[in-house]
């Protein structure tokens, strides 16, 4: 039976392995020279290349995976379909061959065969003589007991008995001449096409209805004799009669079935042959029941002339070599588009997982019935990727699967157009989902995109409505209700793999939610601020490109934190009544750095994803707590360790997105302080703020370049002269 073992399995040993090798030869410098020469160098090495050898692990693994469900058999390299026009160049037979019969048609003959099949009787010769003795006898010794009784005593010195005796003698004679058949109850018996009877080793057709049964015998000779003799004789005869008479033909069963056998293995597969170099199809011709039956003949030639151990040895390392051109081509497109999901080897798991399922799903179903390679949800996998990865990722990886796959079902390249074009579509519906209740139409959708491309198909390929099979289309209605369950399958691969969907995302972003709402309320103006700060970092990131999405959650829960402490940060001191004129300059700076720790820990109770807590974790990077420290410095200049008692623990974003989130969480607050806001004013700070963040260091982790961070500013600088409704001084 064909299974599947987690791949991730594997990497997830040889992980653990690495790890624990790495630990016990760090703990001291030592214990790396316990170890021999080569096992030190082996050792340096998988820790070096964990991640390529990871990589590696996966790519094998998944390739041996992919060729073990794929199909032994030979496919004929042509496709066609009764009905329709051949598509391809024209095709001249190769070679003789047989033009085999239909399916249908050999059964229709065997049935045929069956129904008019020959039924053997036996006669048997001596039988007559050996009943008619025995009648003699029977009636001799009941005619002795009769006279002893007193009956028949007026009959004239005998004249009685003889009669009686030829007249028994005779009938019988006659009756088994003809022949006194044998009922049988055998199936086999009841539908015949002809009667052969076998008499002296010599068959010959006969009508069974000529035969006599041994009631039917009885009957007759009572009529003829009722005439000739008187109540009595007559009974005394037919007495004796119907205690001899006996079967004399007999059904030959073990004859009768070998004789259907023999003529059913008489029955030709073939019904005629087409020559090496005739022409079998012309390029546009219509695939009518003639071609059909030759081109089938040639596609079974081919395919089982293609058997044995050489052949098995051919076609699997086509599929090795196909299935490794198709995954290596997976890789290098990460590897060049998106090599961060290449290098993380759980979102690259996850990735060869899900193809891997689908493989999977298609290898069962192809087994038991091809016809229902339809009803396979195949849309769900661009679906799923697109919850996690970016559009171009997720459609790459649908029609890496799609070409896997493709080469597997029967008209391949009806499947890989109907699957390419329902997964772009199911891509793009995803992406502009933003509510659960939504998702319900997917299903509708996505049947009638399967419909419509389908149908123009087939209309494409055959020129008329009639000749298209309408019962495809119950596939694609059953196909759209199984692509509902790719919701519940990304929200389970979302608690697997730890990944978040931008499903989870948008319910997360809902200003609606409980801990948002809690945070409108304890702080008012800190959720004002991440309000601004959501907007101002998902518009930056939307101009730069990156998780728009992603942004706008993570800055919306960025300072859940101060809810710990909400009247010692300046956006909720609505009173004019300021706390931190009771607290020294470090106890105000504790309590201003402790809010990212405090995020975290909130963050953690509500079961956030890490991919939002990282957001709480970098918005602040390294970065000091200027005001308090310069504060601090002024009264205690003597005090060269003060500032890491006023540094944030950091770490420095590591994303765009993180990064982006400083730098619109910094801006937006500053901007608050500036009176009577201008256009000069705005520019400036934008300029002065981002700059400083650069110079500081802050975003040496992340992917973001200084032409991107140019973007960033001009629509920081456009958004908030939006809000503070600042005109643009032109020339006069």
């Amino acid at each position: 039976m064909k299974f599947i073992v987690p791949v991730g399995l594997i990497h997830w040993w040889y992980s653990k392995i690495c790890l624990y090798l790495a630990m016990w030869a760090k703990l001291n410098k030592i214990s790396l020279f316990i170890f021999p020469l080569g096992m030190r160098k082996l050792l340096l090495y998988l820790q070096n290349y964990q991640t390529q050898i990871s990589i590696t692990l996966l790519f094998v693994v998944s390739l041996i995976f992919i060729v073990y469900l794929s199909p032994r058999e030979v496919q004929f390299k042509y496709e066609f379909q009764k009905g329709k026009p051949w598509l391809h160049e024209n095709l001249v037979a190769p070679f003789d061959f047989s033009i085999l019969k239909s399916e249908a048609s050999l059964k229709e003959e065997i049935l045929k065969t069956r129904l008019q099949k020959t039924i053997f009787l036996k006669f048997d010769d001596a039988f007559s003589a050996k009943a008619t003795a025995t009648f003699q006898d029977d009636l001799a010794t009941a005619w002795a007991e009769a006279r002893k009784e007193g009956r028949f005593q007026d009959s004239l010195n005998g004249g009685l008995y003889a009669k009686l005796q030829s007249l028994g003698e005779s009938n019988l004679k006659e009756f088994y001449k003809i022949g006194v058949l044998q009922p049988s109850d055998d199936p086999f018996f009841e539908d015949f096409g002809q009667v052969l009877l076998v008499k002296d080793k010599v068959s010959q057709p006969v009508e069974l209805s000529q035969f006599y049964g041994i009631q039917s015998v009885v009957e007759k000779i009572r009529g003829r004799i009722k005439d000739s003799l008187s109540e009595e004789q007559a009974g005394f005869l037919m007495a004796r009669l119907a205690a001899n008479i006996r079967y004399n033909v007999f059904y030959e069963k073990e004859r009768s079935e070998k004789y259907l056998q023999n003529q059913l293995d008489q029955i030709l597969p073939s019904r005629g042959a087409v020559l090496s170099g005739e022409l079998i199809i012309a390029k546009g011709n219509l695939v009518d029941d003639e071609r059909f039956a030759k081109l089938n003949s040639l596609k079974s030639v081919y395919e089982g002339s293609l058997s044995g151990v050489r052949s098995y040895y051919s076609l699997l390392s086509g599929q090795i070599l196909l299935v490794g051109i198709l995954l290596f081509v997976l890789f290098a497109f990460l590897n060049q588009f998106d090599k961060l999901v290449l290098e993380d080897i759980s979102r690259l798991t996850f990735i060869l997982v899900n193809i891997l399922l689908m493989v999977l799903l298609a290898s069962i179903v192809l087994s038991f019935n091809a016809g229902l390679i339809y009803l396979i949800p195949f849309a769900i996998l661009p679906m799923v990727m697109r919850s996690f990865f970016e559009t171009r990722l997720a459609l790459f990886v649908h029609l890496v699967a799609m070409l896997i796959i493709g080469f597997q079902v029967p008209n391949s390249f009806e499947f890989i157009f109907l699957q390419i074009v329902a997964g772009v579509f199911s891509v793009l519906m995803v992406n502009n989902l933003y509510r659960r209740k939504d998702l319900f139409l997917t299903g509708g959708k996505i049947t009638l995109v399967y419909a419509v491309s389908y149908f123009s198909l087939a209309i494409l390929q055959e020129g008329s409505v009639k000749t298209i099979d309408y019962g495809v289309f119950a596939y694609f209605v059953g196909n759209g209700l199984l692509t509902l369950i790719s919701f519940p399958l990304i929200y389970f691969q979302e608690k697997i793999f730890g990944f978040v969907s931008e499903i989870s995302l948008l319910e997360l972003s809902d200003t609606n939610n409980p801990l948002l709402r809690e945070l409108a309320e304890t702080a008012p103006g800190t959720f004002q601020h991440s309000m601004q700060v959501a907007n101002l970092t998902e518009n930056a990131i939307i101009a730069i490109g990156g998780n728009a999405l992603l942004a706008r959650t993570g800055a919306l829960y960025h300072d859940i934190g101060k809810m710990q402490s909400p009247m010692y940060f300046i956006e909720n001191q609505s009173t004019g009544i300021n706390p931190h004129d009771e607290l020294s300059f470090e106890e105000s700076a504790e309590i201003i750095i402790g809010h990212v720790s405090a995020g975290i820990s909130l963050a953690k109770r509500n079961a956030l994803p890490d991919l939002l807590i990282d957001f709480i974790r970098t918005h602040h990077g390294t970065s000091m707590v200027m005001y308090f420290y310069k504060q601090y410095i002024r009264d205690f200049p003597e005090d060269k360790a003060a500032s890491e008692r006023f540094t944030y623990p950091g770490p420095k974003p590591f994303s765009k997105e993180t990064a982006v989130l400083m730098m619109a969480d910094t801006v937006e607050a500053a901007s608050r302080s500036i009176q009577n806001p201008d256009h000069d004013k705005i520019d400036q700070l934008v300029e002065r703020l981002i700059d400083y963040q650069i110079n500081d260091g802050q975003f040496e982790n992340a992917p973001i370049t200084l032409r991107e961070i140019r973007s960033v500013k001009k629509i920081f600088k456009k958004m908030l002269m939006n809000i503070y409704h600042v005109r643009i001084k032109y020339p006069d």
